[in-house]
This record gives structure tokens, C-alpha cells and sequence, in this order.
């Protein structure tokens, strides 16, 4: 690869814009219309490039050897219980798609389950994938959503857990919320949206989506009532129906488990601000109704809230007002208008450490924190009072947490970056006890793996921090390095099992991943340090981590290789245009790329309260500065590049990805390649099926080795 690459021909057309008293060209933006003869023609023409480059790359066979035997092994989830009956989602390790069983005890569902659904039987190609799965509180119906394609639209359907049938209920065009069922299963809460107006064009996949609504489907005897019976839940001024006070407000509904009230959580677009108001419900002619008396709780958008559950009247909630690492507060529901002074702090914010979550059991919550972008677990009483438990091993992070308010039983999983996730039975009875559940078998052996944390100082002088992961049998010094990273929307990036980093790092590669500002993994604070105008702090901390791995010696820019995916995507993008010299390749992979039009795509809107938006002259401003797309600059020598997109991407359109390309191509000018691989019949990575996961990973790992300089060992 020495020589550049005679890169297929790409229509450059004359579209220029004016935004905001800027012209702004967009030559490739034909390629926005994924149905468009160009566009198609653009694609296969690409994929026509990248296929035998990258499958005659050296280490891809023993790459997709590694991933395909991590991917394929068996697997099981996290069990969880309801009315009695105990339920799991897992994979013998052949299968495409997870399947989801159930049984009338824990015991009798790690060692003879019965099959409750198999997305495989679901289609013929295994990309109809099990997207939710909410069991009802007397564990006889099963609502669950499945989605094609790798799409986010789901569709919605009932099943009877004892017969292992449909009932005829279907919904269909549900995004987002998962069903949420009434305490006497009369019926569960949803988040719908109209039919796209281009539905039948694709247009589903592009278009901006309108605004949605909470809506209540009521299951009869014999069959469902048509989608368009269901009625509003939350209710408005006419008390049938609630509209979100605009298009990107979405509502999260919450039911208390002894029936007494339905608490709705809402906030605009991806925000972790939010507010919170709750409802009775009552029994009439012998099935639960909604009151329609709000009884608001947070009525002001400025905090974070999350709703952990009730006792009676008593609502507890994990919020950060006046607490930006979090605090646990009882609320008094049966006061009018509940307000902020009123509420009684259960768990103070720790002077370090960030309160993730909380979550009931019989007599106590089990809290998890993370100390240092990590997990642990504690257990205290309903007063806040710690009680003693044995430890989890460390560093972790909790994969779930499966309670239930009145079970003394806690199901939990525990993720690290060396060991597939494992499940622990905790019990908080009078004495408690944690016991290691048995596992699925099949472990693929890897080797023994070493973990450094690390730091660095930013731009701005705030210490960074970075996990650096390598072969314990192998020497410290310069090595092949891939760098991973996210840096928003509240995100944390924990120790969790991943098969591309575990191949990458028993291939021989060094591992290192980031806690960049615009994550979660030091609450809010670190979260709003990398949001909108200050987006390039976010860069600054990856390129910091970068400089110091290469200052430490521990790498060179020759052996550094650069990943992320979705709002990562764009951290390698940004940081690709603006310190090229730093890598020898980058793996930008569903990427958010073109900062100037994606919020009038799909769920981009959404977007807007963590980058800005693009409609706003000063957000503008701030978005062209770092823009990757428009950041790119002809006669610039980049690192060597791949990257890869799904077509039925309804999150991040693949457009952001195709334009990025083509540009990237036009303006390479010195002799790596920039190459695209696009996936059909696939989306974000949801539901993609293993062995098409595993030929993605090989790909960019073998693409990665080749440009750092990667034999794997």
C-alpha cells in the first residue's frame, strides 16, 4: 500500500450554502439519499475497493478467528424474576440472534430452561433481532419488541409465557421506551410515533421524525384493540390525549409495583436534565386507571432525576440537585406539590465518588458507584444505614442489577475488561450472602492480561484519565496501540468485556481506553465540561491521552491506531483532521461527522442538547469549528482510514459516513488509504447478527494491524 489509491470516481456537485452568512459547500450531498441511483452506485463501488483490500490483509484471518470463536461462544444474560417465574435472555453460541427462556425457579433455569422465543425462527437472514423484553408483574404475558434490519424501529407484540403464543396484539413505528406494564396486566404504556410520511420511499430511515407521544395499550380477552384505540396515558387538558410540549420531548414512564402510582419522567431530545411528575391509580369496574391529576414532583429543567421506587406514598428518587455526583431523596408524594426543600436525603452525595444508581429490594437498596470509572456495589438499609456484604472483585462494572421491592433476592452482572460478564445471586436476608451462578461453559482461553490506570493533563490542566491494557507476557516498550474513546451524552466508559478489544490485545496489541470530558464517569460536572461550545474540550482530552502514550514511550505515531463508534465516530473524526500526524490509521464507525446537518435526519434533533444546534449562529459557530467533514482540507496528508456504516443506520444515517468518505478521498494526499465498508441489512450494531459482527471486528482489526505494524502473536 505504498502507492495511493486510484479511488472510484465520486460526482462532485455545485451545492452551496449559505448558514449564517457562510458559504458552505456540500458536493457529495446526493449521497443523503440512500434509495438515489448515485448513491447506490457510490456504495457498491466502495465496497467493490475495500473488500479484497481488507480480506488480504495479513492478520484478518487469525483475527476473524479469535473474534468469530469470542462472539459464537455460549452466552447467558443476567436472570430476573416475575411473579415467580424466572426469565433469561442467552445463546447456545451458534445463533445469530439471543434467545429468551424462562422457568419456574432459578435452579431449574440454569439447567433446563424452556425456550419462550427465538428471534432466529424470524426471519432468514438473522437480522431480526429481540430488542425488549418486559415480563408482566404476575409473569404470565410477555411484551417484546423486535426490530429488522439493524433499524430502531421496533415492533411491538404479546406473548403468553406458560403456551408460547402470540396474542394478536401489534404495534407498530415504537421507538425508544420499552413496554411498561399496568400492576393487574391490564394492559403496559408505550412510545409511539405517526407513520413516516417517506415510510414507503425508505424515507423511515432518513427522515427527521416527528414528535412522539406515551400512549396506553389495553389487552382484551380473546385479541387486542387496534393501535389506533390506544389512548393517551399522560394525560392533557382534554384528559384523552398528552402532546410533548415540543417534537423532541419524550416521556419515561414509571409504575409503582404495588399499584399505587405512575410516574412519568421526561426531558427534551438526549438531555440528562429532566422532569418528573406523578399520577394515581385507581381501580375502576375492576381494572387500574390513570388519574389525571398530575401531582408535579420536579418542575423545573435544570437536574438530572431518576426514579429508583416507592413505599406507599413515599417516592425515591436518584437525583443530582444540589448533588452533582448524585444523592438518593424520599419524596412525599401525598403532598400537592411536593417541592425540592421538602425532600429527605436517604444517601448523601459522596465526596468522590459518583451514586449510578439505587435499586429496591426487600428492606434496603443495593447502590452501585463508580470509584473511579469503576463499579462497586453497596447495600444499605431503607434508612441509608451500610450494611456489611461480601465484596466483588475489582475493577468491575455492573452490567445489571435485577431486583424486585419486595424479594430479599438480588441478581446482578458483573462485566470487567479481561472476563465475559458473570452473574452473582445476592442475597440480603437477615444475613447476606453472594453466590456465583454457574456459568454457560465454552469460555474462549485468553491470556493473561495486565491493567495500568493512567493520567494525563488536558489542555486546559484538568488531569485525564485512560486504562492501559497489554499482554502480561509481553515486554513493556513501544508498541501497536489502539485508542478508544466516546466523551458525551453522559456516557461512561467502564471495564467491560468487549471481543474486539480482548482479539486486539491477545493478537499482541495495547489497548488503551479513555474518560474523556461529556461522559458520565465523573457526574455532572465532567458531563457539561464537554457539552456544546466546550465539544472540543472532549478532543483536547483524547489528543492529550494520545501525546502522552507517544511522550511515555509507550507507543509512536507509526504504531498508533484511533476507534470510536456513534459520538465516538466523531472523536476520531475530529481528531483525525486536526492532528493527522498523531496516527497511522483511524476507525471512525458510525459516525456523527457532518456537524452542520444532523439534526434533519431521524432522531438527530435529539442531539442538539448535547452539541448544539446547527440553527443557532453562535451553536453554529462552535459546530463549524470542529465539524469533521468540513474540516478536512485537500493536499493533507491522513492517517489511513476505515470507515464503516450500515445502510439501514436510522440513528446515524450512513450520509454522515459516505460524504466523510468520499470527501476524505478527494483531499488524501499522502499514501494510506481511505477506505468504506458498508453493511446491508445493517444498522447502528444493534442486533447484528455474530458471525457478521465478528467479519466487522476482524476487518477493522487486520486494517489496524497492518498501519501500526501488528503481527499477532
Amino acid at each position: 500500500m505504498s502507492q495511493p489509491l486510484r479511488y472510484p470516481p465520486a460526482d462532485r456537485d455545485e451545492v452551496v450554502q449559505v448558514l449564517h452568512g457562510h458559504r458552505v459547500a456540500d458536493p457529495y450531498r446526493y449521497l443523503e439519499d440512500p434509495d438515489a441511483d448515485r448513491t447506490r452506485a457510490f456504495v457498491d463501488a466502495q465496497n467493490a475497493l475495500s473488500r479484497p483490500i481488507l480480506d488480504a490483509l495479513p492478520a484478518r484471518e487469525p483475527l476473524l478467528a479469535m473474534t468469530t470463536a469470542l462472539l459464537t461462544a455460549p452466552r447467558r444474560g443476567v436472570p430476573w424474576e416475575r411473579g415467580g417465574r424466572y426469565f433469561v435472555v442467552a445463546n447456545p453460541g451458534e445463533l445469530d440472534q439471543d434467545q429468551l427462556f424462562w422457568a419456574p425457579s432459578l435452579d431449574e433455569l440454569l439447567d433446563a430452561p424452556t425456550l419462550l422465543l427465538d428471534p432466529n425462527d424470524l426471519s432468514a437472514d438473522g437480522t431480526v433481532a429481540l430488542t425488549a423484553a418486559r415480563v408482566s408483574p404476575d409473569g404470565r404475558l410477555l411484551a417484546y419488541a423486535v426490530s429488522e434490519g439493524g433499524s430502531d424501529w421496533r415492533t411491538i407484540r404479546v406473548r403468553e409465557v406458560a403456551g408460547g403464543v402470540d396474542r394478536p396484539d401489534e404495534l407498530r413505528w415504537t421507538k425508544w421506551v420499552d413496554p411498561t406494564w399496568l400492576p393487574d396486566a391490564s394492559g403496559f404504556l408505550y412510545w409511539r410515533y405517526p407513520e413516516p410520511a417517506g415510510a414507503g420511499r425508505g424515507g423511515a430511515l432518513t427522515d427527521a421524525m416527528g414528535a412522539g407521544e406515551l400512549v396506553l395499550h389495553r389487552l382484551v380477552a380473546g385479541s387486542g384493540p387496534p393501535q389506533a384505540a390506544d389512548r393517551a396515558a399522560n394525560p392533557g387538558p382534554d384528559e384523552v390525549i398528552w402532546t410533548p410540549p415540543d417534537r423532541d420531548w419524550l416521556a419515561d414512564p414509571w409504575v409503582a409495583p404495588d399499584g399505587r402510582w405512575l410516574v412519568l419522567t421526561s426531558s427534551p431530545g438526549t438531555d440528562s436534565r429532566s422532569l418528573i411528575c406523578a399520577h394515581r391509580l385507581r381501580t375502576d369496574q375492576g381494572r387500574v386507571v390513570i388519574d389525571p391529576a398530575a401531582v408535579p414532583v420536579v418542575g423545573e429543567l435544570a437536574d438530572a432525576h431518576h426514579v429508583v421506587g416507592s413505599d406507599g406514598d413515599t417516592l425515591y428518587l436518584r437525583t443530582e440537585r444540589d448533588a452533582p455526583r448524585g444523592r438518593l431523596v424520599a419524596v412525599e408524594l401525598a403532598t400537592d406539590a411536593p417541592t425540592a426543600a421538602s425532600w429527605r436525603t436517604v444517601v448523601p452525595q459522596h465526596e468522590q465518588d459518583v451514586l449510578v444508581s439505587a435499586h429496591p429490594a426487600r428492606d434496603c437498596f443495593a447502590l452501585v458507584w463508580s470509584t473511579d470509572a469503576a463499579h462497586r456495589l453497596q447495600v444499605v438499609d431503607r434508612t441509608g444505614a451500610h450494611r456489611d456484604w461480601p465484596a466483588l472483585p475489582a475493577p468491575i462494572s455492573l452490567i445489571a442489577v435485577n431486583t424486585r421491592a419486595g424479594s430479599p433476592e438480588i441478581l446482578l452482572g458483573v462485566g470487567s475488561f479481561t472476563a465475559r460478564t458473570r452473574s452473582f445471586r445476592l442475597e440480603t436476608g437477615p444475613s447476606i450472602t453472594l453466590t456465583a451462578l454457574p456459568g454457560p461453559g465454552g469460555d474462549v482461553p485468553l491470556p493473561e492480561l495486565v491493567t495500568q490506570r493512567r493520567r494525563t493533563v488536558s489542555s486546559d490542566g484538568v488531569e485525564v484519565p485512560m486504562t492501559v491494557l497489554r499482554r502480561a507476557d509481553l515486554a513493556p516498550g513501544p508498541a501497536p496501540t489502539l485508542l478508544y474513546g466516546y466523551g458525551g451524552f453522559d456516557i461512561a466508559l467502564l471495564p467491560s468485556f468487549s471481543a474486539m478489544f480482548a482479539a486486539w490485545v491477545a493478537a499482541g496489541g495495547v489497548l488503551v481506553v479513555t474518560n474523556l470530558r461529556g461522559g458520565g464517569e465523573f457526574g455532572a460536572d465532567w458531563h457539561r465540561a464537554g457539552m456544546g461550545h466546550r465539544k472540543q474540550q472532549v478532543f483536547d482530552d483524547l489528543i492529550a491521552c494520545a501525546q502522552a502514550l507517544i511522550d511515555s514511550g509507550d507507543t509512536t505515531p507509526a504504531q498508533l491506531a484511533v476507534h470510536g463508534r456513534s459520538n465516538g465516530g466523531l472523536l476520531v473524526g475530529a481528531v483525525l483532521t486536526q492532528r493527522p500526524e498523531l496516527f497511522a490509521a483511524a476507525l471512525p464507525t458510525v459516525g456523527v461527522l457532518d456537524m452542520l446537518r444532523f439534526h434533519l435526519f431521524t432522531i438527530g434533533w435529539a442531539w442538539t442538547t448535547d452539541y448544539g444546534s446547527p440553527e443557532d449562529a453562535d451553536d453554529f459557530a462552535a459546530l463549524l469549528a470542529y465539524s469533521p467533514l468540513h474540516r478536512l482540507t485537500p493536499s493533507t496528508r491522513y492517517p489511513a482510514t476505515l470507515i464503516c456504516t450500515g445502510d439501514h443506520d436510522d440513528r446515524v444515517v450512513p450520509a454522515h459516513s459516505l460524504k466523510f468518505g468520499a470527501q476524505l478521498q478527494h483531499c488524501q494526499a499522502g499514501p494510506a488509504p481511505v477506505l468504506l465498508r458498508v453493511d446491508t441489512r445493517a444498522g447502528h450494531g444493534m442486533g447484528k447478527p455474530a458471525r457478521a459482527l465478528a467479519l466487522e471486528y476482524a476487518d477493522q482489526l487486520a486494517f489496524a494491524a497492518a498501519h501500526t505494524g501488528l503481527a499477532p502473536v
